[in-house]
């Protein structure tokens, strides 16, 4: 390896047979397909990708099992992201079982499809948020910018949980940015919670472009720094509005100014540190 190891923190497979995936619908035509590990091998080894990380897309602990069986025979794969039921009365038990996997490196709830802005506070959630923390796993949040003042508050109730904030929480890009910034300000300045430079293309309301893209990299490198912020593809969803190479290409040249430690940070070491990739 003659660069510094580069990490894509977000990605997923998926194989629609499976039959859990409720969001994924024929409307979706240009990803409503399956898609594996082999498929997404050459646009990673395009940009030079070392390792990534699996991140649930269906709220059923088949799926994360599912994922943990691919990450177990693929070496690219350093860990998953899964689900469980939070909710359920032995949620901190089961876990405890999944985390006895070491691929396992977090969990996810579907944040952004519960109805209820703040299920993330409900106080049956506790133990499983003390499970989280006790067994070394990080928390993905899964969330739009109005779950913002809500992460604040969970942050601030459970301080020891790493936290990283996929798709920068979703800005509505070509849109006005200015509730979404100030709310993730404060999110920001916490200073152990971490964020995904991942899903901005799909979050574009017009055309997809560099200069579309650039006021939120900008403001989210000077939110997070370097050495919080961690690329993502969001492959395959990004290839709704772009290709893996060419979002990676816009992610690069968007950093372009920064030095290469902190390059080297944003495209693999903030995620390596982050998931405890061994």
């Amino acid at each position: 390896m003659n660069h510094a190891p580069r990490v894509d923190s977000h990605m997923h497979v998926w194989k629609l047979s499976r039959g859990d995936y409720g969001w994924l619908t024929p409307d979706l035509a240009p990803i409503y397909r399956d898609f594996t590990i082999d498929d997404a091998r050459p646009f990673l080894e395009q940009a030079g990708i070392d390792y990534a990380i699996l991140v649930q897309a269906a709220p059923t602990l088949e799926e994360t099992l599912y994922l943990l069986s691919i990450a177990e025979r693929e070496p690219k794969i350093k860990g998953v992201v899964g689900w469980i039921d939070m909710l359920a009365p032995r949620a901190a038990d089961e876990l405890e079982h999944l985390a006895s996997n070491r691929l396992l490196k977090g969990i996810r709830p579907m944040l952004q499809d519960i109805p209820e802005d703040d299920w993330m506070l409900r106080p049956e959630l506790s133990p499983v948020y003390r499970a989280i923390v006790d067994l070394g796993l990080r928390f993905d949040a899964l969330v739009v910018p109005r779950h913002l003042p809500n992460l604040l508050r969970l942050i601030d109730r459970h301080p020891d949980l790493k936290i990283v904030i996929d798709h920068g929480a979703k800005p509505p890009i070509g849109e006005s940015l200015d509730i979404w910034r100030k709310d993730l300000e404060r999110v920001a300045k916490i200073p152990h919670v971490h964020c995904k430079l991942s899903g901005l293309v799909t979050e574009c309301r017009g055309q997809v472009s560099q200069s579309a893209l650039q006021p939120v990299v900008n403001a989210l490198l000077h939110l997070f720094g370097p050495s919080r912020l961690m690329f993502g593809s969001d492959w395959p969803v990004c290839t709704l509005h772009s290709t893996y190479g060419q979002w990676w290409q816009w992610a690069r040249e968007l950093t372009g100014h920064m030095t290469q430690a902190e390059k080297d940070a944003v495209f693999g070491a903030t995620a390596h540190r982050f998931y405890g990739i061994t």
